[in-house]
Formats: structure tokens, sequence, C-alpha cells
């Protein structure tokens, strides 16, 4: 049949196959990513649809050396509850299904742990562990062009979306950190990277620790039906 891959699939299967089987992963393997794989990861997220084609993201790229001293650092600051800024305004609030989906997120995030809903220890020391890149040995900090606004923070979260695909793809577990962008100022320094460009978020990369619990959790998804309104006329 035409359009059918050597697998037999079409390519919409395969891209659904994709797309349900990728998690985030919050717990790495030590192994650093081969650099011609995270290549070949960049070369497909590059090839993402952008307004006007201005591709507005920039990526950093750590390899494990680096990642030890941005995890050490950015770890300190968080325990220590060091006040951060984002260059990108925060929710204002979660309502409605939003919140219910945050929650039942965070319920079942925490019970794939064992954390029970009123150890509040347990949970700050796992919310630290965004800081501690999930033990990752790489980061994609992505930003972009500050001219561009929403437009160029709308495009690299569509990079952000196939840089994960093209990761799961190539065999390498990734997650996408909103909670690193709320030091963006202490990222910009870090890593010398200029005023005229927004941290959108990080990436932290790696080979996946299949053997970690908290890696067997999953998210459900609403149905299309739930998203998609038809207008007939």
């Amino acid at each position: 049949m035409s359009g059918e891959t050597v697998t037999g699939e079409a390519p919409d299967q395969v891209l659904e196959r994709l797309l349900a089987g990728r998690y985030s992963c919050r717990a790495f393997r030590p192994a650093p990513v081969p650099r011609d794989t995270i290549r070949r990861i960049l070369a497909i997220a590059q090839r993402t649809a952008t307004w006007c084609n201005t591709q507005p993201w920039q990526v950093t790229v750590t390899m494990p050396e680096a990642t030890d001293r941005l995890r050490a650092a950015l770890y300190e600051r968080a325990a220590q509850g060091i006040a951060g800024t984002s260059d990108l305004p925060w929710p204002r609030e979660y309502r409605g299904i939003y919140l219910a989906r945050r929650r039942e997120t965070g319920f079942a995030l925490y019970e794939a742990l064992g954390i029970g809903r009123g150890d509040t220890e347990a949970r700050r020391l796992q919310t630290l562990e965004n800081f501690r890149l999930f033990g990752a040995p790489h980061l994609a900090l992505i930003t972009s062009d500050e001219a561009l606004g929403t437009y160029g923070a709308l495009d690299c979260g569509a990079y952000v979306a196939n840089f994960l695909s093209a990761a799961h793809a190539c065999g390498v577990g990734a997650i996408a950190q909103a909670a690193l962008a709320h030091h963006s100022a202490f990222l910009r320094g870090h890593f010398g990277i200029t005023d005229d460009r927004l941290v959108v978020c990080g990436i932290s990369f790696g080979f996946a620790d299949e053997t970690a619990p908290v890696n067997r959790f999953r998210t459900g998804r609403a149905s299309a039906d739930e998203a998609a309104t038809f207008v007939e006329e």
C-alpha cells in the first residue's frame, strides 16, 4: 500500500505509536548519549514548523561534566530556597478541568513513588529532583529571541515537542522542565547567554533507568472529542 513503512505500518500509525509510547522520564542511567545520536535528535527537531520560518530557538546542550556542574549549582539554589524569576509569565492559576488534571497527575506520580498525600517532606525532596535534573547526563536549554515575544515562545514549544518525540524515536529518554526557567537569570549567567534571549525551558535527557518505579508512571490524555469542535455551517 502506498505510504507504508518497511514495517508495514502507515506513517500515521508510526507517528501515533511514537507519541503513545513517549513519556516524561524521571530517572536516568549515567551513561552519556553518543554525540552522533544527540546530533540526530537535533537535526530531526530542526524541521519544526515556525511562524514565518523564524526558527527562533537556540539550544545549549551540556555534556556530562558540564551537566554535573550545572546540577550542583541548581540544586544548591533550589534547596536553599533562593528565589528566581522567569522570563515568561507563570500560569496565573489552574482552574476547572486544568486544575483537576494537574492534581490527578501529581497524585498518580506520588503514588508511583510510594509518597503519601500527607508526606510534605518527601514531596519537597521529589520536587527538588527537578534541579538535580533527575540524574540525566545531558540538558538541552531552550531559549528564544526576546523580540519575537509570545510567538517565539510558541514556536519553541513546538520545537520542544518535536525534540521529545525525536529523542524517543532514537531510544533516548527525556523530560521537558519548565521549573528550570524560574531561574532564568542564573542560567543566562551560567552559560553566558545574552539578555536578548528568553529562557523557555530545559530538557533533561539520557538513557532511561527502566528499573526505576517512577518511570512506570504514565499520564492520561483527554479524547480528541473533548478537545475539538466541528463547525458544519
